[in-house]
């Protein structure tokens, strides 16, 4: 049975998807003890080879290792680049373990909205992004199409939340995305530029962290109750 206050490590690749993953859980799972683990090359290496290769999901599996032999009743990676990892993972641990945005995923196919942004700062973060959303389709919305389409501004990557809003949207512009019915970020660093964001579009802008936060609160406290 776990603990009232079960442990919940989080894998970061930069500071700032930490402190905004540490502020969603103060706010949606505050009785979590958070357990935070950084390398910050992580995000740059996978830059540097193009994408996730095995040598880097030896790299994220060693990470893992770690928090489970340290304890973690579960576990959240905030960089989106690393998503596939999770499946392997699944099958060495018994423990939750989520990727970055598959809640927020969930969440937006359950939804009322029939097209779909993705945008991005990261240039890896759009295709593992999209292959999430995808593989969720058949199980989460199997009677309903979608139609997603992304967008992708390194310019956003580090800017001022009003400034990313901007990079964002023009962004979406450019690749005919600013009449989707809802726009998901596809990093946690991008959340501050949500409010923004939505502001300019005038659309609903959904991030990761919260509903991430929701989805272990609900699968931790559900194990203390049964």
């Amino acid at each position: 049975m776990l603990e009232t206050a079960p442990l919940v490590a989080m894998i970061h690749a930069v500071p700032t998807a930490g402190r905004i993953a540490q502020a969603a859980f103060a706010q949606e799972f505050p009785q979590a003890r958070v357990w935070n683990i950084l390398d910050d090359r992580l995000l740059d290496d996978a830059r540097t080879a193009g994408g996730l290769t095995d040598t880097l999901s030896r790299r994220m599996l060693r990470l893992i290792a770690h928090v489970m032999d340290g304890g973690a009743q579960g576990l959240l990676l905030t960089c989106s680049s690393y998503g596939d990892v999770v499946d392997t993972a699944r099958r060495l641990w018994d423990v939750p373990v989520l990727k970055s945005d598959e809640s927020l995923f969930k969440a937006a196919l359950v939804g009322p909205y029939r097209r779909i942004a993705v945008v991005a700062s990261a240039p890896p973060a759009v295709p593992a992004a999209v292959a999430q959303l995808e593989a969720l389709v058949p199980a989460v919305r199997p009677d309903r199409p979608v139609d997603i389409v992304t967008a992708l501004s390194e310019e956003a990557a580090g800017a001022e939340p009003e400034a990313a809003a901007r990079h964002l949207a023009d962004a979406l512009h450019t690749a005919g995305g600013a009449d989707a019915d809802a726009v998901l970020l596809a990093q946690y660093s991008l959340t501050p530029a949500r409010d923004a964001l939505s502001a300019l579009l005038n659309v609903p802008v959904l991030d990761g962290a919260g509903a991430a936060a929701r989805e272990l609160r609900g699968l931790l406290t559900s194990a203390v109750a049964s």
